[in-house]
């Protein structure tokens, strides 16, 4: 296991979802001042039950970070994550009813997500990117669109086309005053992985933080997935997801794009291609023609049976990456 080191630069991780978490998980034994900022636009499973019922953003995203950067991970872990087998509670996460309650006696959800990192002694801090009650729409090639994040994936399929573009509604939905801080002064700033129209780009359609990504001075890296992902990106390259992230948040926003490089296994590739999903296709030019300079390291786990990023490897690259370009860099 990695050792905490004693300083580092201020990073902060953009994203939701398994590829949020993962990249904490390892980050956090690397850097001490470490910040994640959370999408609230799930509406799917428990969190959606929990907003319908109480209110309240979905909490799903948040536990997940909140089981990475907890101090003591593999008991924690298995107490947020845990879910009820029976009952009224059935498939809802303890995890989120800790967040949900922490939520009813604070005065906002962003003070309910700082008490529950109190709580459970993360390393750390997580920051939902917004206060404010929004929902995703997806908008696709054929001009169709359906609001949801949980319904996304299954009219994509229906329709068998491409995602133009996902807007949030409201449209003007107020950044988290710390997130825009936390970006002001990060010296790292990392964009994914993660599913790229339901759990990055929701970051930077909220207002401000697209702007405060592209003033920042921080090096901005775009950690590209492992493979495509069956219901959103079929049939994308590395360059066409860059290309998603800068037609919503604008230019500036990617300095490196940082993309796999290590061959993912025939047994692996067969059960992707099950899925309609197959490793993400780098085309360099492409993605140099958008401004960002592409890195290709290997970023797969070892020995596991998805094709999944180690979160100790990332984080090694992309401090290494950082490391790299800091004493060259004008700030």
């Amino acid at each position: 296991m990695a050792m905490k080191r004693q300083s580092g630069p201020s990073v902060v991780a953009i994203g939701g979802g398994t590829g949020l978490s993962t990249l904490l998980r390892g980050m956090k034994f690397y850097v001490n001042d470490l910040t994640a900022i959370v999408t609230v636009a799930d509406d799917g499973g428990g969190s959606g039950v929990l907003r319908e019922d109480l209110g309240m953003p979905p909490p799903g995203d948040i536990r997940h970070c909140m089981e990475a950067l907890a101090d003591t991970e593999s008991l924690m872990q298995q107490l947020l994550a845990y879910r009820f087998p029976d009952g009224r509670l059935a498939g809802q996460a303890f995890g989120n009813l800790l967040l949900a309650a922490l939520n009813g006696v604070s005065d906002s959800f962003d003070q309910a997500v700082a008490r529950m990192g109190e709580v459970l002694a993360i390393t750390g801090r997580i920051l939902p990117v917004t206060n404010a009650d929004v929902k995703l729409e997806a908008t696709f090639d054929n001009g169709t669109s359906v609001c949801g994040e949980s319904k996304i994936a299954d009219f994509k399929k229906k329709q068998a086309c491409r995602i133009h573009h996902v807007r949030l509604l409201p449209e003007r939905s107020q950044a988290l005053p710390d997130a825009l801080e936390a970006i002001r002064r990060a010296d790292l700033i990392l964009l994914g992985p993660g599913s790229l129209y339901t759990s990055v780009i929701p970051n930077l359609l909220v207002e401000g933080i697209s702007d405060a990504i592209r003033d920042s001075r921080a090096l901005k890296i775009y950690i590209c997935n492992i493979m495509t992902e069956d219901g959103e990106t079929e049939g994308m390259t590395a360059a066409d997801h860059l290309a998603a992230l800068l037609e919503h948040g604008g230019p500036g926003l990617v300095d490196l794009c940082l993309c796999n490089s290590a061959p993912i296994g025939g047994e692996l590739l067969e059960r992707y291609s099950q899925e309609d999903a197959e490793p993400l296709k780098v085309d360099r030019r492409e993605i140099e023609a958008l401004g960002a300079e592409l890195q290709m390291r290997s970023l797969v786990e070892d020995g596991g049976q998805y094709a999944r990023h180690s979160a100790d490897r990332v984080a090694q690259v992309v401090l290494d990456l950082y490391h790299q370009r800091a004493e060259t860099r004008i700030f």
